[in-house]
């Protein structure tokens, strides 16, 4: 399952590294992708993770947590 996160505020490289760095420490997530054109960021879940503790981890970096989406099967 991936989580695509709407994230307000990634301006640069350093602004998607520091959301990636951030994603990537919480248990349970492994691969996480930023794309600063789209404004978002693709979170791969090696178990479910609260979307509360997403949105928080994006919030203490000083960026803005928006809309989740999830995308579940073969090709997420």
């Amino acid at each position: 399952m991936k989580k695509i996160i709407s994230v307000s505020g990634m301006h640069c490289a350093h602004c998607a590294s520091a959301v990636e760095e951030a994603l990537s420490a919480i248990d349970g997530i492994g691969k996480v992708r930023a794309d600063l054109k789209a404004g978002t960021v693709t979170a791969s879940m090696k178990t479910d993770v609260d979307d509360k503790l997403i949105i928080e981890a994006i919030n203490e970096n000083g960026f803005e947590a928006g809309e989740i989406t999830i995308k579940t099967g073969l090709f997420a």
